[in-house]
């Protein structure tokens, strides 16, 4: 069931967004049928539909006349199409969109953007929206309004071909072609069609924007749905899922991460958005459309455990790439090509996700100190070689650079893993990826026989354990956020996560529990409260949806299973319609906040759900790194 906003609200609630993908571009639909967000040739370039953060900034539309609320949305089972089905007086209507796959189509040159081996599919460059008349009659509109450079430049149609069926609008570098059966003509820069379908009829629409020919018939693009359908469907088939009731959890999130990855570099974007707020009409709003090196070790988790081992090494050869293109010399995240510079600026001319402002482009946390990246690359390249049992002369020149800076610089406050902009601290969190770094650095160097190397480094991650256990403890002996805090942080629910320490050590069992009953509202998990962090802002937030799957995941290893299935169970009850989760949840409302879909979110979920189920089955649980 699609949920619906207050009436009149001009925004649809975040969650009711439909999240289409080929790996290179993504699109979100809101219940009205309009694609509110897209972004193109990549989803960290500027928008072309973009009234998801501006009414005036971009939208496309296909859907019945006079009719804004559909019956029902959803996922084809298995894929990234999605279908919504409209009533209104007189008959029904089904949409089907998909952002098409298809063939490799680099067989006679080689792409000029592709850095991972090719596959046996592409993406086609081409956003399909097909309509069926189901029975009766409807009056079908369809409205096409880009507008570029993220609400900057409107469109400037102009008919191609002999007739009323294709159209090409140009603006900031890209080439829009409007290929469709209707008649199509240009109010200004709005692409428009009315049509009357009967039971029965059914048309299709197709935007593309690169040289690769979008479907000329109804026949053909009814084909190349079906490929992408069966494309999606085979992707599933390859991977693990347990036959239990919260797979299909599982298997969306596993094609929310497949769709949030970009296939050329094999880069998984933290979300397909910018600027979506934390808070209703706050200022917490960032851009998250770019790959965070934190990410890695969940992500690469996530992959090997459901059985997409490509997905998995190609994010892990995406870090390799930028750890040797920066020498070593890692930020915190990177644009999904690998370029280093993200700098952030604010768009002035957009109004925001309703009247939240500012609308930020960029993110200046990368340029901030933050100390997980080390643990961060060392433990990713440590599942990658335990699975193989062997250390190359490549990956040992990064492990060795980054073990190193890990023990040059833990003694020193960084900006933590929430990315405050307030004073540095000494964030336990991070304390604990430099012992990840130092400690898997060790169990490398023993797999690569460098015993020296192997006997420092362990020496090393013993002094920062211990470190922490004497700086990072209040008196009940829970852990807090930072060295002299006495606040709590979620990001304390790794410690056990990571193996810092064995789960029934009491230390742990207290923090977990501390965190279950202090440092949460209605059960979900926020990151600290904010009036005793120093974040940069005086606003509060909502709860941190991968906090509260992370509680679930320490849940399990300290023994409180029950406890851990009950909120596991309340937390998938908060996801969408369409299984998708964005940041943030307000826990008196349910209403999600922040950047949609999200990685991390969905990469937690994987985690707690698997523990769960592992646990069900008497196995023991497994640690991320």
């Amino acid at each position: 069931m699609v949920a619906g906003g207050r009436a009149g609200e001009p925004f649809a609630p975040i969650a009711d967004f439909g999240f289409l993908s080929d790996c290179e571009t993504t699109a979100l639909v809101a219940p009205s049928g309009n694609i509110e967000w897209m972004c193109l040739p990549k989803m960290d370039s500027p928008s072309v539909f973009g009234s998801i953060l501006d009414r005036d900034a971009g939208y496309f539309r296909v859907g019945p006349a006079g009719v804004e609320v559909p019956a029902a949305q959803r996922y084809i089972p298995g894929t990234m199409v999605m279908e919504t089905t409209w009533w209104v007086h007189g008959g029904w209507l089904v949409v089907t969109d998909a952002l098409l796959m298809g063939p490799w189509h680099h067989e006679t040159e080689r792409s000029h953007t592709h850095r991972r081996a090719p596959t046996d599919y592409d993406a086609d460059h081409v956003l399909l929206r097909m309509v069926r008349c189901v029975n009766g009659q409807v009056q079908v509109r369809l409205d096409c309004m880009p507008v570029f450079d993220y609400g900057q430049t409107p469109a400037r149609w102009e008919h191609t071909g002999l007739g009323y069926h294709e159209a090409v609008a140009r603006g900031n570098g890209i080439n829009l072609r409007l290929s469709t059966d209707m008649n199509v003509g240009f109010e200004g820069p709005l692409a428009t069609s009315r049509t009357l379908l009967k039971q029965g009829d059914a048309r299709f629409v197709a935007l593309s924007w690169s040289e690769h020919e979008p479907p000329a018939t109804y026949e053909e693009a009814h084909d190349r749905l079906v490929w992408t359908v069966h494309h999606w469907q085979h992707w599933l088939d390859r991977g693990r899922f347990p036959d239990h009731p919260w797979r299909s959890h599982l298997q969306r999130s596993a094609l929310t991460l497949k769709g949030l990855t970009y296939a050329p570099t094999g880069a998984v974007a933290a979300a397909a958005t910018t600027s979506l707020p934390e808070t209703p009409g706050g200022v917490r709003n960032w851009d998250y459309r770019y790959t965070w090196i934190r990410d890695s070790t969940m992500a690469l988790w996530a992959f090997y455990t459901l059985g997409y081992d490509w997905e998995a090494n190609d994010f892990f050869y995406f870090i390799t790439d930028v750890a040797e293109a920066a020498e070593g010399n890692l930020q915190i995240m990177y644009g999904l090509d690998g370029r280093a510079e993200l700098p952030e600026s604010t768009l002035e001319h957009l109004s925001g996700y309703d009247n939240a402002r500012p609308v930020r482009i960029g993110n200046e946390a990368y340029i901030q100190n933050q100390h997980d990246v080390w643990g961060a690359i060392i433990g990713s390249i440590y599942l990658f070689v335990r699975k193989r049992d062997r250390l190359d002369d490549r990956l040992w020149k990064i492990v060795v650079k980054q073990v190193e800076d890990a023990l040059a610089n833990w003694k020193t406050p960084d900006a933590g893993m929430w990315e405050v902009r307030g004073e540095p601290q000494h964030f336990t969190s991070s304390k604990v990826f430099c012992w990840v770094a130092a400690e898997r650095g060790a169990r490398l160097a023993r797999i690569r026989g460098d015993m020296e190397r192997a006997s420092r480094w362990q020496q090393a991650a013993d002094e920062i354990h211990a470190d922490v256990l004497d700086n990072a403890l209040d008196e009940r002996g829970v852990f807090t956020a930072h060295y002299g805090a006495t606040a709590l942080d979620a990001s304390s629910l790794l410690i056990p996560l990571l193996g810092f320490l064995p789960p029934e050590d009491k230390r742990v069992r207290d923090t977990v529990l501390a965190i279950a009953d202090e440092l949460s509202e209605d059960d979900l998990v926020l990151r600290y409260r904010a009036h005793e962090t120093d974040d940069g802002f005086d606003s509060e937030e909502g709860t941190f949806t991968i906090c509260s799957f992370w509680l679930v995941s320490a849940l399990v290893m300290i023994g409180e299973l029950e406890r851990a299935k009950a909120l596991c169970e309340k937390l998938l009850s908060y996801a969408s319609h369409l299984q998708l989760y964005a940041e943030e949840i307000d826990p008196h409302s349910g209403r999600h906040l922040g950047n949609f879909p999200q990685a991390f979110t969905h990469l937690a979920l994987i985690n707690a759900v698997t523990q769960v189920i592992r646990a069900e089955e008497g196995e023991p649980p497994a640690p991320l790194a």
